[in-house]
């Protein structure tokens, strides 16, 4: 599993290199879904959504883009809604393309994370240092929730780990009835599974489903309904029941990759180069199933 991680982190980096040079020219946009509360999301898919809350006198943002190229449009669309300092910066976890814009975002925020995505950052720091990317390691963790103030605006940062990764967490905006997830939900997609838990992946998702909450911006693509997210979790309960049958059965990695059938998600975008299939996840769930010695 350690090998899964360390090709994430892999990928983002050669991933951040082409996007300089091959991106094509569009424009990312901004969503407003509720008084003082914006979704941001991304024209590229190689670079996380944001949201960002704004005060009377601070702004809190979650996740904060690749890198410094990234992080920089997205503090842009901030700053055409105000001039107010960025005071918070929370990343859902350690993928670079969540964090790697955080000291062009928030160069003087105070971040906020999983302990488990502070040490990876810290290690992502040390091995990319003087390349496009700004970490900023969390100054602040926590073990289960965590209630910040902007305004008179309750924000609850939530721990859901292990899901996608061993650190995620999600942010709940009560008064704006609005979660941002990170990438333990993405619109309409299959996920990347990096190491994790699908089972308590779905139990994270029946927690944010139980939300009273009308808005759910993902890591990637369009802001979701209660129905698209309802429909995400369908998918990783049944294809992580089909896996654990497999499993019983004694199939193979193999089989287990060509046993998989989801004929009614068929319509779920998949990306083989982020690993984001049907099959590359049944694959991800057998191996929290059956781990390497």
């Amino acid at each position: 599993m350690k090998k899964l991680a360390l090709w994430f982190v892999a990928l983002a980096i050669l991933f951040a290199t082409a996007v300089q040079a091959f991106s094509a020219p569009t424009a990312p946009t901004v969503q407003q879904l509720a008084p003082n509360l914006y979704a941001y999301i991304s024209d590229n898919d190689g670079s996380s959504n944001s949201t960002f809350l704004v005060g009377p006198s601070s702004i809190l943002v979650v996740d904060a883009g690749l890198n410094r190229t990234e992080g920089g449009k997205i503090l842009r669309e901030i700053r055409k809604i105000s001039p107010l300092p960025v005071a918070y910066i929370v990343n859902t976890h350690y993928h670079v393309d969540h964090q790697g814009g955080n000291g062009v975002v928030g160069p003087n925020a105070t971040i906020i994370s999983s302990p488990f995505t502070r040490e990876k950052t810290i290690a992502l720091a040390a091995q990319t240092a003087g390349s496009a990317f700004a970490f900023r390691p969390a100054t602040i963790t926590f073990s289960q929730k965590l209630v910040i103030y902007v305004g008179d605006s309750p924000v609850e940062v939530i721990a859901a780990w292990p899901a996608h990764t061993m650190g995620d967490i999600y942010v709940y905006f009560p008064k704006q009835r609005t979660v941002s997830t990170g990438d333990i939900y993405l619109t309409n997609s299959a996920p990347a599974m990096d190491q994790g838990s699908a089972a308590h992946w779905i139990v994270d998702l029946d927690q944010i489903l139980s939300l009273p909450a009308d808005y759910f911006v993902p890591g990637h693509f369009e802001v979701g309904t209660r129905q698209t997210v309802q429909r995400f979790r369908d998918y990783l309960s049944a294809l992580d029941a089909q896996v654990r049958q497999l499993v019983r059965s004694g199939a193979t990695e193999d089989q287990v990759r060509q046993g998989i059938h989801l004929p009614q998600y068929q319509d779920l975008r998949q990306f083989p180069k982020y690993k984001a299939t049907f099959g590359d996840n049944a694959i991800a769930i057998f191996h929290q199933l059956r781990p390497s010695k």
